[in-house]
């Protein structure tokens, strides 16, 4: 059985390899901290939790139908998702930081 760091890097790969999102498209697209916004909300809510409105909840700019696939995962699943969400968040603020020179 894999362990949760490992289901997380194997998701985190997938968001890069399968659904080609970068670092740098996440700099441009998700400034707004949609990242870790995505994330607290795949790790508390069903998607019956939405209601009617579950596009509302859609992080902004992002594609509201994955959105909605990503919240129609089982707990475990979203939680997957979610830890793969930030270390995404993470990526995208060491890019925004210059490594200080030695």
């Amino acid at each position: 059985m894999k362990t949760g760091i490992e289901l997380i890097a194997e998701e985190r790969q997938e968001q890069i390899e399968k659904h080609r999102r970068t670092i740098e498209q996440d700099v441009k697209e998700n400034s707004h901290y949609q990242l870790s916004t995505a994330a607290g909300m795949l790790c508390w809510v069903d998607e019956e939790d939405f209601g009617d409105d579950s596009n509302g909840f859609c992080p902004v700019g992002w594609d509201s139908d994955i959105w909605n696939h990503m919240i129609g995962k089982s707990y475990k699943e979203r939680l997957i998702i979610a830890g793969a969400l930030i270390a995404a968040e993470i990526d995208r603020l060491q890019r925004l930081t210059p490594t200080p020179a030695k």
